[in-house]
């Protein structure tokens, strides 16, 4: 499937801000685990979103990859 320029530009533009939004928990969570106090559960839950960020980034950076004929 090809994409429209429209449709590059708004993965991109997702893709820009899940990848802001990723390095910004990366940050935070580097920070609770040094100082205390240490929530856990806070913690969990940062490092969960945080991958799922990262899985969403990977889904939408293999949408702007072309199709490769077998």
């Amino acid at each position: 499937m090809t994409l429209t320029p429209e449709e590059t530009a708004e993965i991109q533009s997702r893709l820009r801000n899940l990848q802001v939004e990723h390095r910004d928990l990366d940050e935070v969570i580097a920070r609770l685990t040094v100082n205390p106090p240490n929530d856990q559960l806070l913690i969990r839950r940062l490092k969960k979103r945080k991958l799922y960020l990262k899985d969403r980034i990977t889904q939408l950076e293999g949408m702007l990859v072309p199709d490769i004929p077998a």
